[in-house]
C-alpha cells in the first residue's frame, strides 16, 4: 500500500497544528485486543523517538476495541520478537475511549476492521479525518495493504509484524523530523 495524498496531508496538517500550539504531537495506535500489534507500534514509536531525542515532542499510547484483555501486557510471543530486536513492549492493554478522538492528533488502524470500527465510533467528521491506515506508511512493504494480526500466526508472524511497524514508525518518525 503506498502512501496517499491524502494521508500525507493529514499527517503533515496535524504535526504543523501540534507545532503551532506549542505542543507535543499525539499519536494513538489502535488494533482489535491491543495485546499484539497496536503495543508493539506503540513500543517501538516510542524507542525510535527516544533515540532520536524527540520523546517531549511526542504522546504516543494504544488501544484496541475487545476489552478481553484490559490491563495486560502484550502478548508473551510478541514480547519474546520485540525483546529479539532489543524492545521492551509493556503497555497494559486498554480499550479505545470517546475522548480518544479529542486527545490525538492522529489515529493509526492496524487492518480494515479496526480501521471501519474506527470510523463508526468516530463522532464528528473531524474525529473520522484523524483516522488512517498504518499498513500505508509502509514504504518497504508495498505488497502490504493492512498490518496482519499474528495472533493465530506462528512465531514468523510477530516478526512479519515487527517488520511492517519498523518499516511505518520510521517513516511517520521521519515525517515529523522533516516537518
Amino acid at each position: 500500500m503506498k502512501l496517499t495524498n491524502k494521508t500525507e496531508k493529514i499527517i503533515r496538517d496535524a504535526i504543523r497544528r501540534a507545532k503551532d500550539e506549542k505542543r507535543p504531537l499525539s499519536l494513538l495506535f489502535v488494533c482489535l485486543g491491543n495485546i499484539c500489534r497496536s503495543p508493539a507500534a506503540d513500543g517501538i514509536m516510542h524507542d525510535m523517538a527516544a533515540k532520536a531525542g524527540m520523546e517531549d515532542k511526542l504522546i504516543i499510547d494504544s488501544c484496541g476495541f475487545y476489552g478481553g484483555h484490559a490491563g495486560d501486557l502484550p502478548d508473551s510471543r510478541m514480547r519474546q520478537a520485540g525483546r529479539q530486536r532489543g524492545y521492551d513492549f509493556t503497555h497494559r492493554s486498554r480499550t479505545i475511549r470517546p475522548t480518544d478522538f479529542e486527545n490525538f492528533d492522529l489515529i493509526f488502524g492496524m487492518d480494515d476492521r479496526n480501521l471501519a470500527d474506527l470510523h463508526e465510533a468516530a463522532p464528528t467528521l473531524e474525529a473520522e479525518e484523524k483516522i488512517i491506515p498504518m499498513a500505508e506508511l509502509a514504504q518497504n512493504h508495498p505488497d502490504v495493504d493492512a498490518v496482519p494480526d499474528p495472533y493465530w500466526s506462528g512465531a514468523d508472524g510477530f516478526y512479519h509484524v515487527l517488520n511492517i511497524l519498523e518499516d511505518g514508525c520510521g517513516r511517520l518518525l521521519e515525517m515529523i523530523q522533516n516537518s
